[in-house]
């Protein structure tokens, strides 16, 4: 099956049998313990006790940060090459069952409409194993070699942030942030991968981006996005630099569209029933967005949510029209409060290191 991506693409979604589901998250298992010891500190997607919340808190407030490197691999999953991955597989697992095991799930390939198509590179997602064996991928094709490349080349700082795929590399100077992303590139390559290049992007970004674009005319800081938030270049009430985190525009818009299409499907079901999902939209979304500076954002979001959910109230009936008073109480009772739910990051950081 496929699903939507965000630039329109069809992303294909493997679903597997129940047998290999056991099968895979058994041998997941088993990988983790072993690859949980290998695996360096600057990769956070899918591993046990990390989150993208550890990630986001190890980004560019530390350091002397003041160029940023915002990476995206085009068709990462879909691209893997099999022949690499088993050689990176065999550097670590001895047992030849376990890696004949893992090819055989590569090259299972895609059943549709009744037809067969093997898969030469490439890994399906959607199962238990896809997420560890990426992390394998880019320890050895990316993230050995990019530590190596910042201890030998590198005379300044160099930060990197690794969710699964999505990469952010923070420098101290501009001149190693362009010849590293050279050297990325070619480095990336050789393993059949390739660098987006309307979504890869150097920005002078840090404590010191707002003073110097100024200083040359060339107006505020960009932003660059990572891991659903918008980063911003800001101060505290105080006057010190800080990062403002803010939900992605373009994610704010599409999560009320499809709140809105559930709304629709919905629209002749029990309010009780409707209220405990959207309940439970609202929540979710807090979680996840509700970090320090974050506040406007979630408070629209909930705002929003209720303006869409009156307006279906208002289309279950032409005979009885539903107050902004009784709305606002429908609202208090099922929509949560926004709430600030994660800490500053330094906060968070100076905890759990």
């Amino acid at each position: 099956m496929y699903i939507p991506k965000a630039d329109g693409r069809q992303r294909p979604l493997g679903v597997t049998a129940v047998e290999d589901k056991i099968v895979q998250r058994a041998t997941v298992e088993v990988l983790n313990a072993i690859y949980e010891t290998d695996f360096l500190s600057c990769s956070y997607g899918f591993r046990p006790g990390r989150s993208q919340h550890d990630a986001l808190d190890a980004g560019v407030l530390r350091g002397k940060v003041n160029w940023v490197l915002e990476l995206d691999n085009r068709g990462f999953f879909d691209a893997i090459d099999h022949g690499w991955l088993v050689k990176f597989l065999e550097h670590r697992i001895a047992d030849r069952r376990v890696v004949r095991l893992i090819q055989k799930w590569l090259n299972a390939g895609v059943l549709e409409a009744g037809k067969r198509t093997r898969m030469e590179a490439g890994t399906p997602q959607g199962g238990s194993a896809s997420p560890l064996l990426a992390n394998v991928y880019l320890h050895y094709a990316f993230d050995l070699w990019v530590r190596a490349w910042g201890r030998k080349r590198a005379r300044g700082e160099v930060l990197v942030v690794r969710f699964a795929d999505d990469l952010v590399l923070g420098f101290e100077t501009q001149s190693e942030a362009e010849q590293c992303w050279q050297e990325l590139a070619q480095r990336l390559r050789k393993f059949s991968l390739e660098l987006h290049p309307d979504k890869t992007r150097l920005l002078e970004f840090g404590r010191y981006a707002a003073e110097n674009r100024k200083r040359r005319g060339q107006g505020k800081p960009e932003t660059f996005d990572f891991l659903g938030f918008t980063h911003i270049c800001a101060k505290t009430r105080s006057g010190r630099f800080t990062v403002l985190r803010q939900t992605i525009r373009k994610r704010l818009q599409a999560k009320l569209e499809e709140v809105k299409a559930e709304l629709q499907r919905r629209l002749h079901d029990p309010v009780e029933e409707v209220g405990q999902w959207l309940r439970a939209v609202v929540r979710g979304h807090v979680q996840y967005y509700g970090v320090p500076m974050n506040y406007p954002a979630l408070a629209s979001f909930r705002s929003q949510v209720a303006g869409l959910w009156h307006r279906t109230l208002l289309r279950r009936s032409q005979k009885r029209r539903l107050t902004w008073e009784r709305m606002r109480r429908l609202a208090a009772r099922w929509l949560p409060t926004p709430r600030i739910c994660h800490p500053y990051p330094l906060r968070r950081l100076s905890v759990i290191t």
